[in-house]
């Protein structure tokens, strides 16, 4: 407890002069902690060896600090990703369970990959005041207000505290996500397309992806604005990338399989 404080509380005096790698990963591992915690992280050993080995194949890549990153599925209905500080990057079951194939999984955790390299929640952190930053680490770090604050602050949907960007850092990550696959040998087009999976799931049931619609805004224009980008690509090395494998058939299939997801209802 002595040592999260501590942290804490530097970072908050450290946020006019700018947040060092080593405190973003002591906060994300903070941070990941009380979420791991709270949220029906998944167990199932197959399943985390897979997302981790696909994260890590696009993290090792696209992130050139040496974080060591770690991914996890949330075992929850609701549609949605997010990413903490220092690497540590949650995907819901009911995203990947949305997915028709590997690249559209590997486009969300490029996405993601991509927050944490633009240091996107720290950038916000920083521009913050440092009293904010000092309560707001106290609260989430600590549990120091309340357990009504604390679950407002970690959903099972994925509305955390570092989960909300603004459209800006949206397309940077959207530009990251497109190299950071490609990079890994992985298709782009699974970027836009899993957008245009997730507004056809808007209109057949809002509820199930309101999560992600509220934490990653203007999904139209960047279905645009991505295709857009993929379209620069040669076609040869388009054609030469993996859209799908045996692997992430049987891993989609397994996911499946798991017990039915946590709700807000019965928790």
């Amino acid at each position: 407890m002595r040592k999260i404080f501590i942290g804490a509380m530097l970072a908050a005096s450290t946020a006019a002069c700018g947040v060092s790698t080593q405190q973003e990963v002591q906060m994300g591992a903070d941070y990941s902690a009380q979420i791991n915690a709270q949220l029906p992280i998944v167990q199932d050993a197959e399943i985390n060896r897979y997302v981790n080995v696909l994260g890590d194949s696009i993290a090792n890549l696209a992130d050139n600090r040496g974080l060591d990153y770690h991914f996890y599925v949330v075992n929850a209905a609701e549609v949605n990703a997010f990413a903490v500080p220092g690497g540590f990057v949650y995907v819901n079951r009911g995203l990947i369970e949305r997915t028709q194939n590997l690249s559209q999984l590997a486009g969300v955790l490029g996405h993601e990959i991509g927050h944490v390299v633009r240091r996107h929640s720290v950038k916000q952190m920083e521009k913050a005041q440092g009293a904010n930053i000092g309560l707001m680490l106290g609260c989430t770090l600590l549990n120091v207000c309340g357990s009504q604050a604390a679950q407002a602050a970690i959903q099972v949907g994925g509305s955390a505290l570092f989960a909300k960007f603004g459209r800006d850092d949206e397309r940077e990550a959207d530009v990251e996500a497109v190299k950071n696959v490609v990079r890994a040998g992985i298709s782009p087009l699974g970027v836009p397309q899993m957008f245009e999976i997730l507004l056809a799931e808007k209109s057949r049931n809002p509820s199930a992806v309101e999560g992600w619609f509220a934490t990653h805004p203007g999904e139209e224009e960047r279905i645009r604005e991505t295709q857009a980008l993929v379209s620069q690509i040669e076609p040869a090395i388009l054609r030469s990338l993996t859209t799908n494998t045996s692997n992430y058939t049987s891993f989609k299939a397994r996911v499946r399989s798991l017990p039915a997801p946590t709700t807000a209802s019965n928790r």
